[in-house]
């Protein structure tokens, strides 16, 4: 497993690498830069502006300066938030996004296998029939729809929940809910799915033919082979609650790494957008690493090569 890891790694690297490659050429092959603001400044002030900020060089000079510097951890400053650099920016966001993202991973998880299991165990019934409404409906209703909803409910009608910021533990319920429906559901139908297809397994009906109950086949034998592939969607879940949180942080107020991200993007802070980018596709392929680990801890007779 040692060899496996150190190769996942070097590759991780390698694929972060090409990310930041691909992305700091991309971003400068878009017309427009940083300092062309709605009210245009003089061409004497932005040709200053990028002088102090090394944009004036050729390409392919900024690149390998850029990347010698990130190698040394060093991301640059901020061409918009003046006196910040990147590295602040990131790291005093990043907690924010993490811990909200990290507790509706959470939920999803514990309500979703469940539901999932209990829809499997009643297959066909109307529990059954009921969770898979549920689960299609939490699929096909976008985070930014939840979140207005939410809002306007608990928020503005009701007035029983805050609707603005994370400053209390009540501030995280319509947040965390409206990020975790998404997920929640799609765990509950891939468990299902999954649990459904192990059920069908030889080793499954031997147990039965043992004398071993439904349920007990059902939760000692079947969930932990069944668990395998929503294991393998947690790594790619996380990330991308991570890296789409963005509406929900805006519609909520929240000073995540999501809405950094977004504003980077529309206000051209290309050193924002290296940073960010980088830091996202590290944490991507980090959580399908880890996945990939949990496999074998899960399955012993997964080989890794």
């Amino acid at each position: 497993m040692g060899k496996y890891i150190v190769k996942r790694i070097a590759m991780g690297i390698l694929s972060v690498f090409i990310v930041a490659t691909l992305t700091f050429f991309l971003m400068n092959l878009v017309p427009g830069g940083p300092f062309v603001a709605e009210k245009s400044i003089s061409k004497a002030a932005q040709e200053a502006l990028e002088a102090k900020f090394g944009l004036d060089k050729p390409l392919l000079q900024r690149y390998t300066t850029y990347m010698t510097d990130f190698l040394q951890g060093d991301m640059g400053f901020s061409l918009r938030q003046r006196g910040r650099t990147v590295s602040d920016i990131i790291f005093s966001k990043f907690p924010v996004s993490a811990r909200l993202a990290g507790i509706a991973v959470v939920v999803a998880l514990c309500v979703g296998i469940p539901l999932g299991c209990v829809s499997a165990y009643n297959r066909g019934k109307l529990p059954d029939n009921f969770i898979i409404v549920l689960g299609t409906c939490g699929i096909a209703i976008p985070s930014f729809i939840s979140s207005v909803l939410l809002l306007y409910t608990f928020g503005s009608w009701l007035q029983l929940l805050p609707t603005m910021g994370l400053n209390d533990a009540a501030s995280y319920i319509m947040p965390v809910t409206a990020l975790a429906i998404y997920p929640t559901a799609y765990i509950t139908r891939l468990m299902r799915s999954s649990l459904l297809d192990v059920m069908g397994q030889d080793y499954i009906r031997t147990a039965k033919a043992m004398g071993l109950s439904s349920f007990m086949t059902l939760f000692k034998h079947a969930l932990r082979n069944a668990l395998l592939p929503v294991i393998a969607y947690v790594g790619p879940m996380l990330a991308s609650l991570m890296t789409g949180s963005f509406v929900v942080e805006k519609i909520f107020t929240i000073p995540g790494l999501g809405r950094e991200f977004v504003s980077s993007i529309t206000n051209r802070d290309y050193t924002m957008i290296m940073g960010t980018t980088i830091i996202l596709a590290a944490l991507v392929i980090a959580a399908n690493v880890l996945v990939d680990i949990l496999y074998k801890v899960i399955d012993p007779r997964i080989k890794l090569k």
